[in-house]
């Protein structure tokens, strides 16, 4: 039982994680320390998309489920979760490409706007 939720956990985790490298430059506006946090995590959920590696949380959450007498799986996060919803028929290198690309370009736009916004600031001071 205790493997289960911890996979669980692992799941919401890495959900979360995914969510935060999408649009975690949004809390910039808010919070702008966070981007100590945010770049590297950018960064590195760009590059798993980019290199076709498997998340070590997927790892983790396989590893978690197999402990708990669950079937584990040989694709990746995206793969096995959001591929069923969005993309039937199978994640393709080029979708992959594609999903890091859409990362970036909404980051480099979040990073843009906030990094404007503040220098706005410094110069209405």
């Amino acid at each position: 039982m205790i493997f289960r939720v911890a996979a669980d956990v692992t799941l919401l985790v890495h959900l979360v994680f995914i969510l935060f490298v999408i649009g975690g430059a949004l809390f910039l506006l808010r919070y702008p320390h966070i981007v100590w946090l945010h770049v590297p995590a950018a960064i590195w959920g760009i590059w798993v998309e980019l290199s076709g590696k498997v998340c070590p949380l997927t790892t983790l959450e396989n590893v978690l489920r197999e402990w708990a007498g669950q079937s584990g799986y040989a694709e990746s996060f995206v793969e096995h979760y959001i591929v069923l919803v969005i993309y039937p028929e199978g994640l393709t290198r080029d979708i992959q490409l594609l999903l890091a690309t859409i990362v970036l370009f909404i980051n480099l736009g979040l990073y843009i706007f906030w990094l404007l916004r503040c220098r706005k600031s410094r110069i209405n001071r």
